[in-house]
């Protein structure tokens, strides 16, 4: 596995900071959107992105905020809400991402927790067949709006059994959804999954949905980069 690196991805007036690992011969990376309040060194979402590197999954697990907006944010909790603004630095950093040799191969996921999946969502809905999976945990795929028509790639969404207003926006939104999608509901759990074993149920259930989706994108962006022709493959 490569050692764990510290990455800028800048922006017009900012920069995030990211905690960026790769293990040798992945073929997918899947980028964290933490939820309100938090950031990249959420211990659940660490937790997590451990268990998809077992996998073979790279992760970048990003702060949305540059440390000036979290301290406005403290005061006022008004950004962690600014879905448009999460959804735009989230779409910033894959096109950072297809801008690095050494990364630009990788099919991409998202992993939003809480308001950070509804960015997730519209970022995903924004960039087409670009991201091949989305996971939200205990999220709020109802920030998306308008946008969850649009999503393309496969998403599932993992809920508390006992996160019931949470639960019920889910299941309202996933009604809304037209890609492919699966609602899990991890019996006994609440909104932060502190529940024994629930968050690795969780991070379960999140590594066998990247595995399989992002493997098909690999293998659809490998198959699109074959050329047509004759026998040899020539053009």
């Amino acid at each position: 596995m490569t050692d764990p690196r510290t990455v800028q991805i800048p922006f017009d007036h900012a920069a995030l900071v990211g905690d960026l690992v790769v293990p040798d011969g992945s073929d997918a990376l899947v980028v964290f959107a933490h939820g309100s309040g938090s950031g990249r060194h959420s211990p659940r979402n660490r937790q997590v992105a451990e268990r998809l590197r077992a996998e073979g999954l790279g992760t970048l697990l990003l702060d949305l905020l540059t440390e000036s907006e979290e301290a406005v944010d403290l005061r006022t909790r008004e950004l962690r809400f600014d879905i448009g603004l999460l959804a735009e630095r989230l779409v910033g950093t894959v096109v950072w991402l297809d801008e690095q040799d050494d990364l630009r191969r990788l099919a991409v996921g998202y992993f939003g927790a809480s308001t950070g999946a509804g960015a997730a969502l519209v970022a995903a809905a924004r960039q087409g067949d670009r991201i091949g999976a989305v996971v939200s945990r205990g999220g709020r795929p109802d920030l998306a709006g308008d946008a969850l028509g649009a999503v393309r790639a496969p998403t599932l969404l993992i809920v508390g059994g006992d996160d019931r207003a949470v639960l019920g926006l889910n299941e309202q939104a996933a009604q809304v959804l037209r890609c492919e999608w699966r609602l899990e509901i991890v019996p006994g759990a609440t909104h932060l999954f502190e529940e024994p074993g629930a968050l690795e149920r969780v991070a379960d259930l999140a590594a066998g949905w990247f595995r399989h989706h992002l493997g098909a994108a690999t293998r659809e962006k490998t198959n699109h980069r074959q050329p047509t022709g004759g026998a040899n493959g020539d053009v």
